[in-house]
């Protein structure tokens, strides 16, 4: 913002983002007091490693002259595009490339990979800062202690992602095991963080007067991140400028169909190409030839295209390979593309369908968006539909390094919206003369109060696509019942989300394919041993205990909340609830 408040802290602080993408990553960092947001970008996110396990080179010199052939001589393992292994498993649309996606190396996982990164993110910024600043030494002695983080992810990753990532962090000494460290820690969507960006850089000055909205495209390495956004029409709590608070107005999206999804058609396709060639072994060199730069020069399907890869005497007249040139048509590459640029249309004309609020302006950010084929496109497709498609003219690699600092600094948005539905699978009274139970008799049961229950009924706490403010809690009243009172004194929940097209899920056993198991809930009500006559009841099989609570959660903010709350003589209790979540939850079917 260009009109930021002045800082009004009782100390320095230094704050450091880190954009780890699929192909490139980028810096940023910033000391209150310091008009810019600095630091790097496009670093190649690529890590060599050997075999036993040992980083050997990362970063730019994994990138840098000779370093190819000393891997293959050494028998270093190349890792690259590592980040779209810790994609959400449950997601349709990735599923398709595992088998697409270079491996890890033997025990390595991803996120010791992750972890491997952002030491030398860590180290990159330390560097730069030691040696760019006045006293930079001392500074960072200074500050880097206490530094904090932000994150950035894509809009399709969930809370157990986010906790993949904090468990990297911390391993690779960014935060202490503590909830002091982890308090230092920020996650952001990179749709988000490119909002961010472009309010500062490319957004046109008349752009979102009127209540007009727009969609922010971030066409990455790996992902297409879609959000729509809109100026908020509320007065901003503690007071602050109205211009300067946006809310979310339809379901964030996350497409596998980045830049590297061009290299892999352009693979298959020359593959079967060259499938009778006496070049065939060279494939890997001509797919790596095409990605740096036949296909970020490609502007024209009329006209041919071609890959230089070998010297002036690689000649196969037959396969279209003179002096060293692989020759293909404009059309085929285009093809290439056409998944990525059908993706970011279909995905804009939905945020219009979904939108809570109009918009006509689609901003296209990330390193894929510098591709001029693609933003033609896009556009071509688009502005008769009446929307204004533009794209900043600088530093499209760093927008999400750089909006994610923006992000820390202005927190414009506070109302976001949720991508599914939420809940929780809860027992509810038998109705002999509901049609549903009736079909469900088989999962009836006796509950200890003597009530006859039915098993599996989805209780909805969050409906998808609803508008929700940070401070905004949902709620539902549950109750727990158990033979002992030593038995209710953990509390452990689960929390579910429905990915289906049924507007109002009911049933676990309709399209139970598409809920999946967010998180576990756990809270500790040990104190409750001595409030045991409060909770305590008569059953047909004798006492029993039961403890009447409200699970309430705030979907709002960046990482998911929650809060157990229960009542002692009347009065209400809370307790914040850990959250839990398994790696191994993501995927895990109903």
């Amino acid at each position: 913002m260009k009109d930021r408040a002045t800082y009004g802290g009782f100390g320095r602080k230094l704050v450091i983002a880190f954009d780890i993408g699929t192909t490139f990553s980028g810096i940023s960092y910033r000391f209150p007091a310091q008009e810019q947001i600095n630091g790097s970008s496009k670093i190649p996110t690529v890590l060599y490693y050997s075999t036993d396990g040992k980083v050997r080179a990362v970063g730019a010199e994994a990138m840098s002259e000779g370093i190819y052939e000393q891997a293959e001589d050494e028998g270093w393992i190349k890792v690259e595009w590592f980040k779209l292994h810790l994609r959400p498993l449950n997601d349709s649309s990735g599923a398709a490339i595992t088998t697409q996606l270079p491996p890890l190396p033997q025990g390595k996982t991803v996120i010791g990979v992750y972890s491997d990164f952002m030491e030398y993110l860590h180290k990159c910024a330390k560097s730069y800062i030691e040696q760019t600043h006045p006293n930079g030494v001392d500074l960072w002695k200074a500050l880097a202690p206490k530094a904090e983080y932000v994150l950035s992810h894509p809009n399709g990753w969930e809370g157990s992602q986010q906790s993949q990532m904090r468990r990297a962090a911390i391993t690779a000494g960014l935060i202490p095991e503590t909830q002091a460290g982890h308090d230092r820690l920020y996650f952001v969507t990179e749709g988000e963080a490119s909002l961010h960006y472009s309010l500062e850089n490319g957004l046109p000055a008349n752009s979102l007067q009127q209540g007009d909205g727009v969609v922010i495209v971030d066409a990455g390495g790996g992902t297409v991140d879609i959000s729509a956004y809109a100026q908020s029409t509320e007065t901003p709590a503690g007071g602050g400028s109205m211009s300067h608070v946006f809310e979310e107005i339809a379901p964030p999206q996350c497409h596998f169909h980045g830049s590297v999804f061009v290299s892999l058609h352009a693979r298959v396709f020359l593959s079967n190409l060259l499938a009778d060639s006496a070049f065939i072994d060279d494939l890997d060199t001509i797919v790596r030839c095409f990605d740096k730069t036949t296909k970020l020069r490609f502007r024209s399907q009329n006209d041919p295209q071609f890959i230089k890869f070998g010297s002036t005497r690689d000649n196969e007249p037959e396969s279209n390979i003179r002096y060293g040139q692989l020759k293909l048509s404009g059309h085929d590459v285009a093809q290439f593309f056409e998944p990525s640029v059908t993706c970011v249309v279909n995905a804009v004309r939905e945020q219009r369908r979904n939108a809570h609020k109009p918009f006509s302006h689609v901003v296209l950010v990330g390193g894929f968006a510098s591709s001029d084929w693609l933003y033609d496109n896009v556009r071509e497709h688009l502005e008769p539909e009446g929307f204004s498609v533009i794209r900043p003219e600088n530093h499209l690699n760093k927008a999400v390094a750089d909006g994610a600092m923006s992000f820390y600094i202005d927190h414009c948005v506070r109302t976001r919206v949720s991508k599914f539905t939420y809940g929780q699978f809860s027992n509810t009274k038998f109705d002999p003369h509901n049609a549903e139970h009736q079909r469900r008799t088989h999962d009836t049961y006796v509950s200890l109060s003597g009530q006859k229950n039915i098993r599996n009924n989805f209780s909805i706490i969050l409906p998808k696509n609803t508008q929700v403010s940070e401070t905004k809690e949902f709620s539902k009243d549950f109750h727990i019942s158990r033979k002992t009172i030593d038995k209710l004194t953990t509390a452990n929940v689960n929390v579910w989300c429905y990915r289906g097209q049924l507007v109002t899920p009911q049933w676990k056993d309709v399209d139970r394919e598409n809920y999946a198991k967010l998180c576990s809930i756990e809270v500790d009500l040990s104190h409750l041993r001595s409030k045991a006559e409060q909770l305590k009841k008569i059953g047909p099989e004798g006492v029993y205990y039961r403890l009447h609570y409200k699970l309430i959660l705030l979907f709002g903010l960046s990482e998911l909340k929650a809060v157990f709350s229960w009542k002692e003589n009347g009065v209400e209790k809370r307790s914040p609830a850990k959250i839990i979540y398994d790696p191994e939850d993501v995927g895990v079917r109903a």
